[in-house]
């Protein structure tokens, strides 16, 4: 596969895999970010990295002749530095171990996979491979001039700090996350835990990155684990560490995400997924500041600050015995709600803009501006995959739609009307909870005629013919409900 001009800056990512409706399925989801190769054998793969460079491999584990984890094996020998990613179907624990040990996977991640998860995985990817190569030359200078090293670092520490610190939270003024991001920072100054708590998408690891960078800890790593992406059978193994031979298939020790992260911050994504059992384990690290890794004689000090988050009500899972209350207090000495975007509506329009100029240029599009009728269906809408969801709307706009602006119908249906996907007939959950029957139909109708509108683009005649309305009729019906167009 020869890739075009104008994706010669792109990373470069190689997929290996027999079945060409999976090489299909994954040039799909990656080729708008990447220069995405296929191989459908370990030999053909060999013969590309032989022409190729390549900055990631995405491995299936099983393949006729040879399995994908040996075939990693190989290129870890022979092209280290390359990132290597296992996709499989199976979650047979001897193989992802042997994985780890043996081909030094950077991540393995199961069927069936989800676009967003192996977007984000790839990302990091690549990201890892590019600072792996910075701490190389950075070693390098070491051993030449320690005050260029110094200036650099500190440079590089202070671009780190503007990019993911709390300014960088996009949103309006007077927005809700004003008073959020102020006791973040606060909070940030001192060394005690902290519980991010808010829907899946609200943007929890950004607010986590800026308490990191606002820290004393912010020359230390910030390291993330996503608890409900790995099986909770090797997530001890993975944050804890474990020694050669504790179990079948560790052929060597290996350093557990708490020893990595020592002097900075673990963020642990999902921490309300995780068995009572690790739990238990998890407590004992905090409260010991110690971590005892599979198969060690003692355990091993750890200096690390934690920042938990989850989507779950951990005040519930306490309650039904699913969450352990010592440990929910010792994660929640400080706990920060991040809103949903449905309610600080007006903190999409400087989202919805800053999103179109950061997918325009991943992409390689020129960008568009958002119309004020664009605006409004936006507005309308209640995303429930909140940020996520308003990314992969204006990616999908941008890419399907030409010209210098994005007008409303170059978003999915949900969103021009204004609903979830699903929710359309559930009246009820926007229902007044008292109220004449007179009042509760003035909400429905004011609910049918906003809809409509949106749906029309505010089109008088369309949206009164509809209706079976009269303009004049239906101008008054707006004026009654107060709905004048954006």
């Amino acid at each position: 596969m020869t890739p075009p001009p104008f994706h010669d800056l792109l990373p470069t990512v190689l997929v290996v895999d027999d079945e060409v409706r999976s090489q299909d399925a994954l040039r799909r989801t990656l080729d708008e970010d990447f220069t995405v190769f296929t191989a459908s054998s370990a030999d053909e793969a060999r013969g590309l990295l032989q022409r190729q460079p390549v900055s990631v491999i995405l491995c299936d584990q099983r393949m006729p002749g040879m399995t994908g984890v040996n075939f990693l094996k190989e290129v870890r020998e022979q092209w280290p530095d390359i990132v290597r990613i296992v996709l499989s179907g199976y979650t047979d624990s001897e193989d992802i171990i042997a994985g780890i040990n043996e081909a030094g996977i950077y991540q393995y991640i199961l069927k069936p996979w989800s676009p967003d998860h192996l977007l984000d995985s790839v990302r990091n990817a690549v990201e890892a491979q590019v600072l792996q190569q910075q701490t190389s030359r950075l070693d390098l200078e070491l051993r030449t001039s320690t005050r260029v090293l110094r200036q650099r670092t500190a440079s590089q520490m202070a671009q780190a700090k503007s990019h993911f610190g709390f300014e960088r939270i996009v949103r309006a003024p007077g927005s809700p996350l004003d008073l959020l991001c102020r006791m973040a920072e606060r909070a940030a100054r001192y060394d005690i835990p902290v519980l991010v708590l808010g829907e899946s998408g609200t943007g929890k690891e950004l607010l986590a990155r800026a308490i990191h960078y606002a820290s004393p800890r912010l020359t230390g790593p910030f390291v993330v684990e996503n608890c409900a992406a790995i099986p909770d059978t090797l997530l001890e193994s993975e944050l804890f560490g474990h020694k050669r031979g504790a179990f079948t298939g560790a052929f060597e020790d290996h350093a557990g995400l708490f020893q990595r992260a020592d002097g900075g911050t673990v963020f642990l994504d999902e921490i309300g997924e995780t068995s009572p059992a690790f739990q238990v384990k998890l407590l004992r690290v905090l409260q010991e500041g110690e971590v005892r890794p599979v198969g060690a004689a003692r355990p091993v000090p750890v200096d690390v600050r934690i920042i938990a988050a989850t989507h779950r009500n951990l005040e519930q899972r306490v309650r039904e015995g699913l969450f352990r209350e010592d440990l929910y207090y010792r994660l929640s000495a400080v706990t920060l709600t991040v809103p949903p975007l449905r309610e600080r509506v007006a903190d999409i329009p400087p989202i919805a803009r800053q999103i179109v100029q950061d997918v325009a240029g991943e992409l390689g599009h020129p960008g568009a501006a958002l119309t004020d009728e664009t605006l409004a269906c936006l507005l309308a809408y209640p995303w429930p995959g909140n940020i996520r969801e308003l990314r992969n709307e204006i990616g999908r706009a941008l890419a399907l739609h030409e010209g210098t602006e994005l007008p409303p119908e170059a978003f999915s249906p949900r969103v021009l009307q204004g609903r979830a996907a699903g929710g359309g007939g559930d009246l009820t959950a926007a229902l007044p909870a008292s109220g004449s029957l007179t009042e509760r139909l003035d909400v429905i109708e004011a609910m049918v005629l906003r809809e409509t509108l949106l749906r029309h683009r505010w089109n008088k005649t369309k949206a009164a013919a509809e209706l079976g309305l009269s303009r004049v009729g239906l101008r008054a019906k707006m004026q009654r409900f107060g709905l004048d167009k954006p």
